[in-house]
């Protein structure tokens, strides 16, 4: 069967690396994209692609929308890791797991106890304000209304998050 031949391999194998998509958080109720019943196919009553909604022109030049958006279908505090991460995880701590490369900005493999996580979309735990660089949580975000500003400089914070029209990280 498929699961035998897998556990062949992980048995096997030694310098695993692991490349995932949404499809990894979906068990942990964190919606998809772009799957029949993903994000993108959700009736958002508005008349933009979501691809515009999560641009970094949307967020420059709405971004009180943009953060609507975000906060209720981007942010989801109460999601834990699933059996998926959780196995990665212990893959890691075996020694035969040597990295984790995510799509997802969810955080959960590195909640799971994964160590070498790169995430090539960033993190919606991480959030930077534009102006003067001070860190703020998923937390500041949620608590925050409107436009989460800085209280440092009154600068905009943004979540380090890859939008539309932006590069990855190169050094990720």
């Amino acid at each position: 069967t498929a699961i035998e031949k897998l556990t062949e391999i992980l048995r096997n194998s030694d310098n695993i690396e692991f490349f995932g998509g949404a499809g990894v958080s979906t068990e942990s109720n964190i919606p998809d994209f772009r799957s029949s019943t993903g994000l993108w196919n959700e009736k958002l009553r508005i008349n933009i692609t979501p691809e515009q909604l999560v641009s970094r022109t949307y967020f420059m030049k709405y971004p009180e929308e943009f953060f609507e958006f975000y906060r209720s279908k981007l942010l989801y505090p109460e999601a834990k890791p699933n059996a998926a991460h959780i196995a990665l995880s212990k893959l890691e701590e075996m020694g035969k797991l040597k990295a984790v490369a995510t799509q997802n900005i969810d955080g959960l493999h590195q909640a799971a106890g994964s160590k070498k996580v790169y995430e090539l979309h960033g993190s919606v735990l991480r959030n930077y304000c534009m102006k003067c660089h001070s860190f703020y949580d998923e937390k500041f975000i949620l608590a925050s209304k409107g436009i989460p500003t800085c209280p440092e400089c009154g600068g905009k914070v943004k979540p380090d998050v890859v939008l539309y029209e932006e590069g990855l990280d190169s050094n990720v």
